[in-house]
């Protein structure tokens, strides 16, 4: 059987490609959500209306057509269901055909270019946002499901983002299409409109990772707080990718957490402390910076952290003494997993080196002393911090 998974543009069919039409009037049988199969309705054909990959292959195969279309909104190439569907389709004679997709034709509305834009689909999806706007002079997000504009336009603008500019579109391409420009925080009573895009344009994007932010510009309290010179090394020695799962144990202010939010904006950082306050100043410093992939979470490790989804790079800042138990949980989780922790006393470091020789095939272990100045009168005088050891090392790995 011939099969045409065809991108069917914005409106289901005046934006269909003159390929797509004529592939469309040659299919005997057509598959697709109810909206894509709405113009067809008077058409003779055979229509299946599905959504599922696996039960549109098993109507295919019990299909006595020579020829099918399987109609897809937008584009088959742009957070499309045929990247689901073609693996089961793998005996049959199948084809992809491209459409306009709802990016494409919004930004033409807008008049905006799309090739440095970053794409995020929030269908069905409770995915990162403001951390996406924060690095990214434009994004582009695909609503769906629970997800809506005003949702977004609330969680930008508690992050810290209400002022930047939002473009809004709903229902594009039908009659009762919708566009809206303006700031984050006017949108926050919009209608729950199912088909709805939303570009930001945010003109003081990140344009870096930050990497040893001063000490000075994280809020701060009566709790210990890993230093900017340890920090930058720490999160280095993670090799963070970005959909990675990092925990940080003993998250403290949430420096740590912040800057690995950073590396990760695909991904999620789960902050563990057993202090309340240490909590509280987490979720602060993630407002603080707009980074809405950070979960903090109070509770005593290692029974909490079986909670969580499987890390891919952990941070020890603090581990209350449970740190047998915290690396037999890892390994648990996830026996490639790579960690670095900080040791700023003996005992500490004495028991950490053993864990490290039985989980991590190799490691490497680094002591860092830092002396920064201080203005006294007309002097600029040295003060020493006090040392720090880094140990870090992967589960799993030959090498390191």
């Amino acid at each position: 059987m011939k099969v045409y998974l065809i991108g069917t543009g914005a409106d289901g069919r005046g934006t269909l490609t003159a390929e797509a039409a004529e592939k469309i009037a040659q299919a005997e049988l057509l598959i697709g959500a109810k909206r894509m199969l709405a113009p067809y309705m008077d058409s003779g054909k055979d229509l299946a209306c599905l959504y599922q990959p696996e039960r549109i292959a098993e109507v295919l195969r019990n299909s006595a057509a020579d020829c099918a279309a399987v109609l897809l909104s937008g584009d088959s190439g742009f957070f499309s269901g045929a990247k689901n569907l073609l693996p089961h389709l793998s005996d049959m004679d199948a084809v992809m055909l491209p459409g306009i997709s709802s990016m494409s034709a919004f930004c033409a509305k807008c008049g905006i270019s799309y090739e440095n834009m970053r794409f995020i689909s929030l269908h069905g999806t409770s995915a990162n946002i403001a951390v996406h706007a924060k690095m990214n002079r434009l994004c582009f997000f695909l609503l769906g499901g629970d997800m809506t504009a005003a949702a977004v336009c609330q969680q930008l603008t508690a992050y810290g983002l209400g002022e930047i500019r939002v473009h809004i579109g709903m229902n594009l391409g039908y009659e009762n299409e919708q566009i809206l420009h303006g700031r984050a925080s006017d949108f926050f009573s919009l209608p729950n409109e199912t088909l709805t895009v939303i570009i930001t344009e945010n003109a003081d994007y990140l344009r870096f990772i930050p990497s040893a932010i001063p000490d000075c510009d994280f809020i701060r309290g009566k709790i210990p707080m890993t230093k900017a010179e340890i920090r930058c090394n720490a999160v280095a020695a993670l090799n963070i990718t970005h959909e990675a799962v990092v925990w940080d144990i003993g998250c403290g202010t949430g420096s740590v957490a912040v800057e690995t939010a950073f590396r990760c904006p695909d991904g999620q950082v789960y902050a563990f402390d057993c202090k309340e306050e240490a909590v509280h100043l987490t979720e602060q410093n993630a407002i603080h910076f707009s980074c809405d992939n950070i979960t903090a979470i109070n509770g005593y490790c290692p029974d909490i952290l079986r909670d969580y989804p499987a890390p891919d790079a952990v941070f020890i800042g603090g581990s209350g003494g449970e740190l047998p138990g915290i690396f037999a949980l890892i390994a648990e989780k996830n026996p490639k997993a790579v960690i670095a922790l900080t040791a700023v006393s003996l005992e500490t470091l004495a028991q950490a080196v053993p864990l490290f020789e039985q989980y991590c095939n190799a490691y490497q272990t680094v002591q860092i002393a830092v002396t920064r100045t201080k203005q006294i009168g007309s002097h600029t005088m040295f003060e020493a911090q006090n040392p720090v050891w880094l140990i870090s090392g992967g589960f799993g790995c030959s090498a390191y």
